[in-house]
C-alpha cells in the first residue's frame, strides 16, 4: 500500500517589487512539493497573509512601504502559537544595504537569502528552513554575524544553560555561531557529520532553542564568541 504523499509546502513572498515576486513564484511552482498560495507588497500585506492563507515559509523582503520586514517578522513570530503550527520566516537581502538583517534573526527569522540566488539554491533554502536547517549560506552568515553584530560586554557564560553543555558541545556551538555548516563542523572537530548533527540536537535541546540562528544569536549575546573573533 503506498502511503500518503505530503501536501505541498505553503509559501508565501513578500517584496515590493513585482518583478522579484514573480520570479520566485515561477521557480517555486514548478517544484511538485511547493505552493505558492499568497503575494505581499508590503510587511502588513505579508501579516494578513500569514493570518488567512497559514504559509509555512515567508520569503521576506526587510525594506517595504508601510511596515517592513522587520516588524513583520516579529508579528509574525507573536502570531506562531505552541500548536505545532509555525510559519518560519526567510529574509531576502541585498546584502551590502540591509542592515536589518541581524535584528532579523533575533526577531525570529530562520535564515537569510541573497536575492540573486540561482533557482536551485532558493528550492534548497526552502527545503533546508522547513527542515530546520536554519542558518543557510554559511561563508555568508559568517560575514554578516561579524558585520552586522555589535560588540557587547562578555558576559558570565557559566549560568545554568551554558554550564549544562559539555566541552565538546561548547565547542559546537562557537564554531556554529562563526558559520560553520555541519560539513565542516565535522572536519574541523574530525567527527562524523551523524555525530555533529547529534551534538548540534543536544546542544539546541539544552538551551532551549528553536533553531541554529537562536544559537548564534545566544552565542554573540552571552560574548561566547565575538565579531571577528577567530
Amino acid at each position: 500500500m503506498t502511503a500518503p504523499s505530503r501536501p505541498p509546502l505553503r509559501l508565501l513572498i513578500a517584496d515590493d517589487q513585482a518583478l522579484v515576486r514573480t520570479g520566485f513564484r515561477l521557480i517555486l511552482d514548478t517544484e511538485e512539493d511547493m505552493q505558492v498560495v499568497g503575494e505581499a507588497a508590503d510587511g502588513e500585506e505579508a501579516v494578513r497573509a500569514v493570518r488567512r492563507l497559514r504559509p509555512d515559509v515567508v520569503l521576506m523582503d526587510v525594506r517595504m512601504p508601510r511596515v517592513d520586514g522587520l516588524e513583520a517578522t516579529r508579528r509574525i513570530m507573536e502570531m506562531n502559537g505552541t500548536g505545532g503550527e509555525r510559519c518560519r520566516v526567510v529574509i531576502l537581502t541585498t546584502f551590502d544595504v540591509d542592515e536589518y538583517v541581524y535584528a532579523a534573526m533575533r526577531m525570529g527569522a530562520s535564515g537569510f537569502l541573497l536575492k540573486d540566488v540561482t533557482a536551485d539554491q532558493l528550492v534548497a533554502a526552502v527545503r533546508l528552513v522547513v527542515a530546520g536547517e536554519a542558518l543557510l549560506a554559511p561563508a555568508i552568515t559568517r560575514r554578516l554575524i561579524e558585520r552586522f553584530a555589535r560588540p557587547r560586554p562578555v558576559v558570565d557564560v557559566s549560568h545554568a544553560a551554558l554550564a549544562s553543555l559539555t566541552g565538546r558541545e561548547m565547542e559546537v556551538l562557537t564554531l556554529m555561531a562563526r558559520g560553520l555548516s555541519n560539513v565542516e563542523l565535522a572536519e574541523a572537530l574530525h567527527l562524523s557529520e551523524a555525530t555533529i548533527k547529534s551534538h548540534v540536537v543536544r546542544v539546541l535541546s539544552k538551551l532551549r532553542l528553536r533553531d541554529r540562528v537562536q544559537a548564534v544569536v545566544l552565542a554573540y549575546e552571552t560574548g561566547v564568541v565575538s565579531p571577528g573573533s577567530r
